[in-house]
């Protein structure tokens, strides 16, 4: 499952490629290449057909992937939507830019549709935006180098300027609570026009720009259209399973939407174009809801994610299954277009094939859906994980999860079934030590 026959003379290669093109398009004077963040939600990594899946066609992301870097073994470091998101923009860990959680505390808040209105949910909302404003953003960062930015989609942090987007489709009107992303969820599944009038009036400005495009897809609701539904329903075990399955084609459809307009403006290749899904989801055949393992859990069926990574010219396309972060991405894109990255960044370069291979664990944590404490991220943790060659540890914290310490091979066993904790304990020992230098919650 792992292996895709690259080499490490491959990767120099390939390096010297991209070098080699950077190189040249600076000597040329080339504008800024455009950048777009494609991220889908709530979206396993085994569901799409480049990744084998047998029956979910995503035709338009499979050519993407053909034209990609296709980091086959990418995670984020936290299985749950908002943290996640705020990690992509940030570069930051969870515990570093402190939006751990997908709401705040919400003793007090009352019960059902009415908690989201209330003083004490709005209030821990209202805080946990004002932590997005305290750190640098992929949109504020770029905006020195002259980028226009467009929020489309899923946003937790209120209006799109708490992000550093110079525009967007969210606003966080008053008493709504910020969540998910009102007018932005329009994105995708009724409409693709604002994000392509924000690429034509970049065009009329002579401007380079960066697109957020999170489609709240296939997220929950699964209402695919009929024809999808129907397509679907024959091969799928019950009509939940099929329902999600529809959706993933629909957004499919959408991200072919976005490239072809990409295409005919011209633009093509000069844009780097990155995709990810913001965590992972197993559809549960019984209900709408997801499985266990899944969104929200420590295990890859919620972790992991294919990052793509396509630039023309510059990144030769090939699959690569060393593992990398969804925080990798801000130090790339930074570099990529000449924008000092700042201070401290834990991500690498994934256009630096040295970088990529130097680095033998990743690290990752997942936390309450509910925060506990907004200031103080450790009392909201749940497990804390580390990937170093097939071996995946997770420890958990003690008070929120007091299961037991969990070590899985994942090429003999990719859907994490066997603990070997108990027979791996040397292992287990040292990957805890590495565990343990990168963050202790305490």
């Amino acid at each position: 499952m792992f292996s895709s026959g690259i080499t490490r003379r491959d990767l120099c290669a390939g390096a010297v490629g991209m070098l080699l093109g950077a190189a040249a398009g600076a000597a040329e004077g080339r504008r800024p290449p455009n950048i777009v963040l494609i991220i889908s939600d709530d979206h396993a990594w085994t569901d799409y057909a480049f990744m084998g899946h047998p029956h979910i066609q995503t035709p338009n992301i499979d050519r993407l992937a053909r034209q990609s870097i296709a980091f086959r073994r990418g995670y984020v470091p936290s299985s749950l939507c908002c943290p996640s998101l705020a990690s992509i923009l940030t570069g930051l860990w969870p515990h570093q830019h402190r939006i751990t959680s997908n709401d705040p505390p919400m003793q007090g808040a009352g019960t059902g549709a009415a908690r989201y209105k209330s003083q004490v949910f709005l209030a821990g909302r209202e805080k946990m935006i004002r932590f997005m404003d305290a750190v640098p953003t992929l949109p504020r960062l770029l905006a020195r180098q002259g980028y226009v930015s467009f929020q489309a989609g899923k946003w937790w942090q209120g209006n799109f300027r708490h992000g550093g987007f110079t525009d967007g489709m969210t606003r966080g009107e008053e008493n709504t609570g910020g969540r998910h992303g009102d007018e932005g969820l329009k994105i995708g599944r009724q409409t693709m026009t604002p994000v392509f009038d924000f690429i034509d009036g970049a065009i009329r400005q002579d401007k380079p720009f960066f697109l957020w495009y999170a489609p709240m897809m296939p997220h929950d609701p699964h209402t695919p259209p009929a024809h999808l539904f129907e397509k679907y329903k024959a091969k799928a075990p019950t009509e939940h399973v099929a329902r999600y399955w529809a959706m993933v084609e629909w957004f499919d459809q959408t991200v072919g939407q976005l490239m072809d307009h990409l295409d005919r403006q011209g633009l093509a290749d000069n844009t780097i174009i990155c995709y990810l899904a913001d965590n992972g989801w197993i559809q549960s055949p019984d209900n709408p809801r997801f499985a266990p393992k899944s969104k929200q859990s420590q295990y890859d069926g919620g972790l992991r994610t294919p990052i793509l990574l396509r630039w023309p010219g510059v990144a030769p396309p090939r699959m690569i299954d060393t593992p990398v972060l969804s925080i990798d991405l801000a130090p790339t894109l930074l570099k990529a277009v000449g924008v000092q990255a700042p201070a401290g960044l834990p991500g690498v370069n994934l256009l630096d094939e040295n970088a990529v291979l130097a680095r033998d664990i990743i690290f990752g944590a997942c936390f309450t859906h509910d925060a506990v404490d907004l200031d103080r991220p450790e009392k909201n943790l749940r497990w804390r994980w580390c990937l170093q060659d097939q071996w995946k540890l997770i420890v958990p914290d003690g008070v929120n999860e007091k299961g037991p310490v969990e070590l899985y091979d994942l090429i003999a066993d990719p859907f994490e079934q066997n603990n070997l904790a108990s027979t791996e304990k040397e292992r287990v020992k040292r990957m805890m030590v590495r565990l343990d230098a990168w963050w202790i919650a305490s």
